[in-house]
């Protein structure tokens, strides 16, 4: 695999607070260290774990925000997004249906469906881009 993109720490933010201006919700950072800890465990696992499966990588992000509560509000919202831009980062494309996302979020954030179920649920439902262009991705 080549050199894996990383989501930057403010991109992230800016995803959050996008996620509340769109669909509502308490603005703010409940816990900054749970944030740092959530984006720093796909990192974490590539460097340590010597991971380099794009779709456990994934996981690993939308896992770590959606169980860290590190936000006041959007959690769910937030790591579903950063999990979809990850993958196009990355030349993936989540192909799940919109309603299929929001059961599987939700059944990561209530502890339902555990991370390496999750990762091998995005992994099922990835697919490489071809020739398409950022404008043509379409985001959950």
């Amino acid at each position: 695999m080549t050199d894996i993109v990383w989501i930057l720490d403010a991109i992230v933010l800016a995803v959050h607070d996008e996620q509340l201006a769109e669909h509502g919700g308490l603005a703010g950072i409940r816990d900054p260290g749970a944030v740092r800890s959530a984006l720093a465990r796909p990192r974490n696992l590539a460097s340590y774990e010597k991971c380099d499966d794009i779709a456990q990588l994934a996981a690993a992000y939308a896992y770590g925000i959606a169980k860290n509560h590190g936000f006041a509000d959007g959690n769910k919202r937030t790591a579903l997004v950063i999990a979809d831009l990850f993958l196009m980062l990355n030349g993936y494309e989540l192909r799940s249906s919109p309603a299929e996302n929001v059961l599987t979020i939700l059944a990561v954030a209530d502890g339902s469906l555990p991370e390496e179920e999750f990762a091998a649920w995005v992994r099922s439902n990835i697919q490489e881009l071809s020739d398409k262009t950022e404008s043509d991705v379409e985001f959950c």
